[in-house]
């Protein structure tokens, strides 16, 4: 991308071209970043109004348990027991 000039015109026609693509780029950039914060100021305040609008949340209270379900734990079986049905099946440990 980079060209030799020929001649101390083409040098000071090319500086002055990238002076001039550097200063369009940073225009574009602030033109960027000022659209975002007006954006970010814009939706700010729409936030604030809504909240503002809505009833405040409680929070609730830190000591309140859960209730449990209502489904019966089901009755786990011992080792032995699991061992008796395996052997029983014909398997061998």
């Amino acid at each position: 991308m980079a060209t030799n000039p020929k001649s101390p015109a083409e040098a000071q026609a090319l500086k002055a071209r990238r002076d001039a693509d550097g200063k369009k780029a940073m225009a574009e950039y602030e033109a960027s970043a000022e659209a975002t914060r007006a954006k970010t100021e814009r939706l700010r305040a729409l936030r604030m109004a809504r909240d503002a609008a809505l009833p405040p949340v409680v929070a609730p209270v830190k000591g309140a348990k859960k209730t449990k379900s209502t489904k019966a734990k089901k009755e786990t079986g011992k080792l032995a027991d699991w061992i008796k049905t395996q052997e029983d099946s014909g398997r061998s440990f």
